[in-house]
């Protein structure tokens, strides 16, 4: 694990960071500071697409917050750079251990470590479920049913759309209408068209992509300037991450956020309820107190911590009455074809997906397998691209210098494409311990048969359409990217973790809130669908301490 540490960790840390971090009246204002010894309403431990959210959310309520993060809380206009080596402190890069059939890679492709979580180096895509995957056993014959509407999801899409100020069409042409959202699309790059004239060749719909990166200013921020470092840290904070948008507004409401702040066990007290989490920061283990712990860590750090709370009241870890905690682990299959161009491209312009593809989200007719996936433009950065060669190709050298010459001629499509939910597919302890001496998670994954399938056929139609659009040398990589699953909500205590609301079957005062609820993975970028699940399940909560229904 890396003992590195940035200039601008080191500035945190000689605040014991609480450095002045709320900006109030032209200035910046240290943040509201809660002791431990007393009970706070909620710790939140994560500060990604649910902990963030959920902070500002119960934050503006009244209710008083802790939110924790492992990983530093960087200013983006100071801390950033357009530098790809340099943005590699934004990645979970502690070590974890990756087996199964078919291993995921681990690190700046699913995983975060930054107060924001992984949306600091998002690639923003803002997409929406196809209502019939709230349904999809019932509707569709596969995977398992989500315990809410799919029309209560879509109002709390519009509001984090709002939220985040998408920027995206006048008219998305899948699935049910829409009201416009926030902001403008913005102008295609040359790579965009590439899609949509492979798309209009072979007669399939397209659209621009919305967006998580202003179009335009919104208050002191500035739009997007179009420099290609979307991946990685945004340093005009154009992108609409978590760490500007929930995390400022969590500040606001008087939250605070602890962050190189590692939580490690989740306290249980002689009746059965949390009271509280141990983190370890400035070197040494803490205890902060709570009458409510929400966990957000994502689909590996959520399942390994309440694996690791086990108790004797809990010997199989906390929340896991069913047994399923840290199993049906899901990812996307991101695979892309690949090809060059006679006209010159410079793909690395602009956000890199800034034209997608639903057709075989929303198409059911012609497939062989269950599930869907969509597709979009690229445009990764010279090294990224580089790297992708090595590991799919196999180039060294002149070889590889050779491809590199075609890099301003290159476009290509890369898929996100929804695997099944497999108990088998899962996150455990390990009997390895970290430096803290936490155990390391050991993350297990295999592609099943549908899997593979869905992957081929997406392999086959993104080399149909760029050829349609002129490529050639065509060329294919595989890769995964996102988490999900490794909690499910749902509303059977048997076949789930938690009910619709996030709240644990087994502790009435323990609740999960991020990625790892989702039953199924969708075809979709999973972010937008983790904030409006986010800002629903606030809302239950917010309305159960009002009714008296939390302690």
């Amino acid at each position: 694990m890396s003992t590195v540490v940035s200039d601008a960790q080191e500035r945190i840390r000689a605040t014991g960071g609480r450095a002045p971090n709320v900006f109030r009246r032209g200035e910046w204002v240290p943040m509201k500071q809660y002791p431990e010894n007393e009970a706070v309403d909620f710790v939140i431990v994560g500060t990604g697409c649910g902990g963030s959210v959920l902070a500002a959310q119960l934050a503006e309520a009244g209710h008083s917050v802790v939110a924790f993060d492992a990983g530093a809380f960087y200013r983006p206009l100071e801390d950033f750079a357009s530098d790809e080596r340099e943005q590699e402190k934004l990645y979970w890069l502690d070590e974890r251990i990756s087996g199964g059939d078919h291993p995921i890679e681990l690190g700046s492709n699913n995983s975060g470590k930054a107060v924001g979580g992984s949306t600091v180096h998002f690639q923003m895509v803002a997409l929406r479920f196809r209502p019939e995957w709230f349904t999809s056993r019932t509707s569709l014959g596969y995977g398992h049913d989500w315990p809410v509407d799919w029309r209560e999801m879509w109002s709390y899409y519009a509001k984090a759309e709002d939220a985040m100020k998408i920027a995206g069409p006048i008219r998305y042409p899948w699935g049910p209408k829409r009201g416009r959202y926030p902001y403008r699309e913005h102008e295609l790059s040359a790579s965009a068209l590439v899609l949509a004239k492979g798309a209009e060749a072979m007669g399939v719909k397209w659209c621009g992509t919305p967006t998580a990166s202003l179009s335009a200013p919104r208050g002191e921020a500035h739009p997007c300037v179009y420099r290609g470092f979307c991946k990685i840290g945004c340093a005009t904070n154009a992108k609409q991450s978590m760490l500007v948008t929930f995390v400022s507004k969590a500040l606001k409401h008087g939250a605070e956020i602890r962050d190189l702040a590692m939580v490690g066990r989740i306290e249980v007290g002689p009746d059965g309820r949390a009271t509280g989490v141990h983190y370890h920061r400035e070197g040494e283990w803490r205890f902060q107190k709570a009458r409510n712990v929400v966990v957000s860590g994502y689909s590996i750090e959520t399942p390994r911590l309440l694996l690791n709370s086990a108790c004797p009241a809990h010997p199989d870890g906390l929340a896991n009455s069913s047994g399923l905690v840290g199993k049906n682990l899901m990812v996307h299959v991101n695979d892309a074809v690949w090809g060059i161009m006679e006209e010159e491209i410079r793909w690395y312009k602009g956000p890199p997906s800034l034209a997608v593809c639903e057709h075989w989200n929303y198409e059911d007719e012609g497939k062989d397998f269950d599930g869907g996936y969509a597709f979009m433009s690229q445009g990764p950065l010279p090294t990224d691209f580089a790297t992708s060669l090595v590991s799919n190709e196999g180039v060294f050298g002149h070889e590889l210098r050779k491809w590199m010459s075609h890099y301003n001629h290159m476009a290509g499509l890369k898929m996100v494409g929804e695997t099944m939910p497999q108990e088998t597919n899962r996150v455990e302890l390990s009997d390895e311990t970290d430096a803290l001496g936490l155990p390391i998670p050991k993350v297990s994954f295999s592609y099943c048969e549908n899997d593979r399938k869905m992957a081929k056929h997406a392999e086959r139609f993104q080399g149909e359409m760029l050829r349609a659009a002129g490529a050639k040398s065509l060329y294919h990589t595989s890769s995964t990217a996102h988490l999900m699953g490794g909690c499910r909500m749902g509303d059977d205590p048997a076949s789930s973790v938690v009910d619709a609301a996030g709240r644990s079957f087994d502790i009435d005062n323990l609740f999960v809130c991020d990625g790892s609820l989702f039953p199924t993975a969708g075809g979709v970028n999973p972010s937008m669908t983790i904030v409006a699940n986010s800002l629903r399940i606030a809302d239950r909560i917010i309305a159960m301490a009002r009714r008296g229904d939390l302690h």
